[in-house]
Order: structure tokens, then C-alpha cells, then sequence
């Protein structure tokens, strides 16, 4: 059985500083969720209130129709993973995963088929009798996560458990979380700062704001493709922000960006009070731009600049490009190529080409 989580205005003061503020959030069930944001937003907060190991200072938490507010940590049915992962240092694999099932004098046959499964499972079988320091970051966190589903709780809080692991390791192990909780269908409320990885695992997920509040909910395309606000749309991705005003010349939305030109834009209904504004932004993502050392036609917007910077990544190529105003655009180009037939250099003129569809219109 799995069950959602909701939070109904929340609110966290430590120390006189205000670290949630009237947090108001539901986490469906049996979902693969995350909670993204900077560093000091709340987050972590947010996952020892939803555990009990905090208590609030305002507002109600409920585990389905269950008011868990003030409900004792052993009678809440979810389990906590930390980022150091919080073994036991002198107990081995076994007795770690084991752990839960013997405080509370299960049967020893029924904790030897639970844990051997777990074993199995998450091939740890064979370091059953190694200690933590033994063990790899990656067969820790294993080991962490086997000890906290194995009494079967009906939510699993991961605080940024991978961020001690090197990169390789990292996507390793992600695949290895979705993958988990698509067999188990339990709740997993994932908390980190690393953009890359809430998109990856995510079914839906939540921004939080520096202020501790609610930026955007939604799915990880939705608040890719269709950011908020500008805090969400840099803190999620690399964008370009252009500030400028919008207006209407018939059915076309135009915006008029001082010192570059008019652009063709399109503004969803929501942001039509934008319209003859005088602080609209439009955003742009720089893997929306086609970067050419010529012009090309059947695009709805082109600017012209000086390429300032080109970093090779690999998979893809990140070029800057000084525009006749002085602000600088970032443009990615997929490699996908050996030997791409014009390469583009250190100070090429460039045409910087997209598509009016690809624009998101902003407030300040």
C-alpha cells in the first residue's frame, strides 16, 4: 500500500530565520518526486517534517487522509535515507538491512527471507558479512536504501543520496533508483539541488524558491518547456533573457527588445496581461537556437552577433556569441557529426536563428 503525501500550510522558523513558509504541496502517490532548489531553500527541512524528526511551527502534514502532524516517527510508515547514509559502523550488511526487523522481535526466519531477498536483489549477496568501511559509496547506498524499504513503509525520503558519488556513478545509480521504484510503486520523495537529476527521475516535481515557498509544481517537461518565472527558468537549464516590451500588430505578438529589434513571439493566454507592458522578458533555451555561418530562411526570428566562446563538451557544443548591443547569447549545437561541413570559430559572424513557438514570454 503506498500513499500520497500533503502539506497544508507549512511553515519552519529555526533561529529566528524563516525556513518554510507557508508551504502548501501534495506528492501523489506511489510516484518518483523531487524536490529541487538552491542551497538553504528548505528542503531538507521539508523531508525531516514530512519523517517527524522536526516538528512544525504552523500548518498540517497528512499521509492520505492520515493526520500525521504530530504523529511519533515509528508510527508514520516512512523511512529516511541521508546523504552520508547514516550506517552502522560496526555492524555488517546483514545485520544494517536487518536492523528495523530486529527491534521489533520478528520472527528470525521471516527477517532471513526478507533480507536475503533484499540481497538478491540489490547484488549485495556476496558483502553480506563486510563492514561499511568496506564498502564502495555506490554498495553503501545500496545498503542504505535495502535497510530503509525493508519493513515495507509506504514513503521513502531520499535526501540527496547520491551527492558524494563521482558522475559515472551518479547516473549508475540513478538508473538503478527509477528502476527500484518501479518494482516496489512505493512513494519516493527525492530531495536535491542537482537540476540534472530531479529531470531525470522525476514523475512530477516541485521548485522551491530561496525564500522557502512553492516556485513551480508540475512535470519535469512542463517546468522545462514552460518555466514560471525567470528564477525558474535559470535555475532550471541554462536560458537566455531578453527584457524588452510586447505588443500586438494584428494577430501577431510581437516584442520589442531595445537595442536588438523586434522579434516574433507567441503569449499564451495566461501572459496576455504582458501585453504593452513595459517589463516583459522573453526567454529563450540555447538548444532552441540554430547557429549558422549563413542565413536561413523559415525562421521566425534571426540576430546577428560575434562568436566570443566555444567549449567542447562531447556530446555537445556550448558557443557565446557577443551581440551588437554587448550582451552575450549562449547557443548549444548537438555534435552530431564527425566533421560538421562549416565549422564555426572565434570570432565568426554567426546567425542566430529559432522559432517563435520555442519563446517563453516572462515577468519580471
Amino acid at each position: 500500500m503506498t500513499r500520497s503525501i500533503r502539506l497544508v500550510g507549512v511553515s519552519k522558523t529555526k533561529n529566528g530565520n524563516k525556513i518554510l513558509d507557508n508551504v502548501t504541496l501534495t506528492i501523489p502517490s506511489g510516484e518518483f518526486f523531487a524536490l529541487l532548489g538552491p542551497s538553504g531553500c528548505g528542503k531538507t527541512t521539508l523531508l525531516r517534517l514530512i519523517a517527524g524528526l522536526e516538528s512544525v511551527d504552523a500548518g498540517k502534514i497528512y499521509l492520505g487522509e492520515v493526520d500525521i502532524t504530530h504523529m511519533p516517527v515509528h508510527k508514520r510508515k516512512i523511512n529516511i535515507v541521508f546523504q552520508n547514509y547514516a550506517l552502522f559502523p560496526h555492524l555488517d550488511v546483514y545485520d544494517n538491512i536487518a536492523y528495523s526487523l530486529s527491534i521489533t522481535g520478528m520472527h528470525e526466519d521471516e527477517i532471513d527471507r526478507r533480507v536475503f531477498k533484499l540481497l538478491k536483489a540489490f547484488h549485495l549477496d556476496k558483502l553480506v558479512d563486510k563492514k561499511p568501511s568496506e564498502l564502495s559509496g555506490g554498495q553503501q547506498q545500496r545498503v542504505a536504501i535495502a535497510r530503509a524499504i525493508i519493513n515495507e513503509p509506504e514513503v521513502l525520503l531520499l535526501d540527496e543520496p547520491l551527492a558524494a558519488l563521482d558522475y559515472k556513478l551518479r547516473e549508475k545509480m540513478l538508473i538503478e533508483l527509477i528502476e527500484l521504484q518501479d518494482k516496489l510503486l512505493t512513494t519516493f520523495v527525492y530531495v536535491t539541488h542537482d537540476q540534472f537529476e530531479a529531470l531525470t527521475v522525476a514523475d512530477h516535481m516541485c521548485i522551491m524558491d530561496p525564500e522557502g515557498g512553492i516556485a513551480q509544481f508540475g512535470t519535469p517537461k512542463q517546468i522545462y518547456e514552460f518555466p514560471d518565472s525567470t528564477f525558474v527558468a535559470k535555475f532550471v537549464g541554462n536560458t537566455n533573457l531578453f527584457h524588452g516590451r510586447l505588443g500586438k500588430k494584428g494577430d501577431a505578438t510581437l516584442f520589442h527588445a531595445s537595442d536588438l529589434g523586434t522579434f516574433t513571439v507567441e503569449c499564451t493566454p495566461q501572459k496576455l496581461e504582458l501585453i504593452e507592458s513595459d517589463n516583459a522578458i522573453m526567454s529563450i533555451r540555447p538548444e532552441k537556437i540554430f547557429i549558422s555561418k549563413k542565413s536561413v530562411e523559415n525562421f521566425s526570428n534571426t540576430l546577428k552577433g560575434i562568436v566570443n566562446s566555444i567549449v567542447y563538451t562531447g556530446r555537445s557544443t556550448l558557443y557565446e556569441v557577443l551581440l551588437k548591443n554587448g550582451k552575450k547569447i549562449q547557443v548549444f549545437e548537438q555534435n552530431e557529426e564527425h566533421f560538421p561541413q562549416v565549422n564555426i570559430d572565434y570570432d565568426d559572424e554567426v546567425f542566430l536563428s529559432w522559432q517563435k513557438e520555442n519563446v517563453v514570454m516572462l515577468k519580471e
